[in-house]
């Protein structure tokens, strides 16, 4: 079974690679090779996600690499396949459109790098999904983070998207310090080699020592939080949206922004085991929900509000994780993944056939584009919370988890599926409003609507998962029995809310909200956290930079010249004087040896009665010596 797994995260790591590798001359077979990669990827995470299989393979001393699927990273499985599918669908049938806009892929780029990274994306999500140990997790997380960088700034020509790009990149790439923090902080407690295999396995990090417990789950939190966009991380989303429309579907629905939460439910125990993670996780999740939420509300920009609504979802998926409701979290993000995929696709389909993304330009766009507004409605209504749509049962479901924690959790949590529907019926108050008609649009691809409706039935569909006996057995299939389940009045409390929010936000329309202009301009601004992070980290950086640069500059290269400077009159020095004496000395030695090698010949006569007469002389003196020594 292990070749199923290696199967598994090596077609869309290799066809991506070879697509990347081979460039433009792959242009027009690029579609078609990324959607039979990613039609086989789905059927091998089907197969994976029943069988289990695990594979190991050299990779360290004493720690090899290995992946493995289970119940929570098989649903993971086929949940990034099945979006990635979709995703290439729509993106496929774009390609056949002409670029209008900036918002979608066009014909004008390279098809063979876009579809390249996607597949390579997709791929480095398996490999974080399927890994059984640290080290793997870094290597996929770390891939998927260049690959998003690179698709986020798929348009390199345009310093503005490279910027964003960089934005999200290196704000991201900050927060997974935290993932090199626990893995050093795992190695330390392991006390040798003989349990490095154990002390960096996912499963193993709970069993820890303090004080290598407590640094093992801050650098687990921080790079989770980093990568789902949870405060305080959450701007660098808003950036991330300057990418092409299918990059964001993928992106932040079913992958990379769900990585982190994903992390966190996978890990678990570790929270549990600190004392002191599951809270701060918990919370985090439930502020994360209500204060991006309102920045979702203050948006007009429709996918800056969709930005805004991934933070705040994920931001269930997070507090599920601290409560302990594994069953709610995964219920939680399978089902976004159906909905904001689909949201993501149809803003990219108006920006296609309207060229605008703002919503009071987009008034009356699903009127004129009937069945892609019928698909947006199904998620945007699913996302509000509404019944019996998919994430309004899955929503209730990890909220039962964080009331049997506390009572004040749950309020939040609720506080925050409000807000979903406010939201949600914001943005479809704008797209159903009557308006003129637009004899420019363009027609949107046949090709690229057939996604669209399949994603709004697997919103519908999906809604099985969160009752009897489906949810059942996706707790068996986690392990996770005695999870707590949501009451008939759960149910009924949650759906009348949000019927009452949406009801308020549709009577409400495009009237500014009821807030003063500060409020309104820094919920807008997405709390300013961009700006509060050049306050607070980069300038204080480009200050440390600048000093530590005038330093180099005016004490390190100026002792720097100064020794060069001295150690060239030293030499002079040398040669003048130092070298002169030297060559006296040896001069004066050489001369003292030539004369002592004339002395020493003139014995040297080659008479046998002189060589006798000098016996004789010398041995005198010696007796002479003796005596007088004596």
């Amino acid at each position: 079974m292990s070749a199923l797994l290696w199967v598994l995260v090596a077609l869309p790591l290799g066809a991506g690679v070879l697509l990347l590798v081979v460039g433009r001359r792959a242009d027009r077979a690029a579609p078609g090779v990324a959607l039979a990669v990613a039609a086989v990827a789905l059927g091998l995470a089907v197969a994976a996600a029943f069988r289990h299989p695990s594979a190991r393979a050299p990779f360290l001393d004493g720690l090899p690499m290995r992946l493995t699927v289970d119940g929570l990273s098989g649903l993971l499985a086929v949940t990034v396949t099945a979006v990635t599918l979709a995703v290439l669908l729509f993106s496929a049938a774009e390609f056949g459109a002409a670029e209008v806009g900036a918002g979608k892929v066009g014909g004008g780029e390279a098809r063979a790098r876009f579809f390249g990274l996607m597949l390579l994306f997709a791929g480095s999500m398996l490999v974080t999904v399927t890994a059984a140990t640290l080290p793997v997790l870094l290597m996929g997380w770390e891939v998927m983070g260049a690959t998003s960088w690179a698709l986020i700034g798929y348009w390199w020509r345009d310093p503005e998207r490279t910027s964003a790009a960089d934005t999200a990149f290196l704000t991201t790439r900050t927060a997974d310090l935290g993932l090199y923090l626990a893995a050093g902080a795992a190695l330390a407690s392991s006390g040798g080699s003989g349990g490095r295999n154990s002390s960096l396995s996912l499963d193993g990090l709970a069993r820890a020592e303090e004080p290598w417990l407590s640094f093992i789950t801050a650098g687990v939190v921080v790079a989770a939080l980093g990568k789902s966009a949870q405060l305080p991380f959450s701007f660098w989303l808003s950036k991330a949206m300057r990418g092409p429309s299918p990059v964001s579907a993928l992106l932040h629905s079913a992958t990379m922004v769900v990585a982190g939460a994903y992390l966190l439910l996978r890990t678990g125990p570790l929270l549990d085991a600190s004392g002191w993670g599951d809270d701060i996780v918990a919370w985090t999740g439930a502020a994360t929900a209500i204060l991006l939420g309102l920045v979702a509300v203050a948006q007009s920009d429709l996918k800056q509000l969709l930005a805004a609504s991934s933070c705040a979802q994920v931001g269930f998926m997070v507090l599920a994780a601290g409560a302990g409701a594994t069953t709610g979290g995964t219920l939680q993000l399978i089902a976004h993944a159906a909905a904001k995929s689909l949201l993501f696709l149809t803003a990219g389909a108006w920006l296609t056939a309207l060229g605008t993304q703002q919503l009071p330009a987009l008034l009356g766009a699903a009127r004129q584009h009937r069945t892609v507004g019928i698909a947006f409605t199904v998620a945007a209504l699913s996302l509000a919370g509404l019944p019996p749509l998919s994430l309004w049962a899955a929503k209730d479901v990890l909220l039962a988890g964080a009331l049997e924690r506390s009572p004040w959790l749950y309020a939040a949590g609720l506080a925050g599926a409000l807000l979903s529907a406010v939201y949600s019926a914001k943005a479809l108050w704008f797209v159903w409003r009557p308006a003129v008609a637009r004899p420019d649009a363009r027609r949107i691809p046949a090709g690229a609507v057939w996604p669209l409706v399949l994603l709004a039935f697997a919103c519908v569909a999906l809604v099985a998962t969160a009752f009897p006996p489906v949810r059942d057995s996706v707790s068996r299939v986690l392990s996770a029995s005695g999870q707590p389940a949501p009451h008939a009045w759960e149910f009924v409390l949650s759906a009348g809310l949000a019927l009452l929010a949406a009801a308020a936000a549709w009577g409400w329309g495009a009237r500014p909200l009821p807030l003063a202009a500060r409020a309104k301009s820094g919920f807008a601004d997405w709390l300013g956290l961009e700006r509060a992070a050049h306050v607070l980290l980069v300038a204080p950086t480009m200050r440390l930079a600048r000093a530590a640069a005038a330093f180099d500059d005016r004490v390190l290269d100026r002792a720097v010249d100064g020794s060069a400077s001295a150690t060239v009159r030293l030499a002079r020095w040398t040669n003048d004087v130092v070298e002169h004496a030297v060559n006296g000395t040896v001069g004066a030695v050489a001369a003292g040896t030539r004369a002592l090698g004339r002395w020493a010949r003139r014995p040297q006569t080659g008479q046998l009665h002189q060589y006798l007469a000098q016996a004789v002389a010398a041995f005198t003196v010696l007796a002479v010596v003796l005596v007088l020594v004596r």
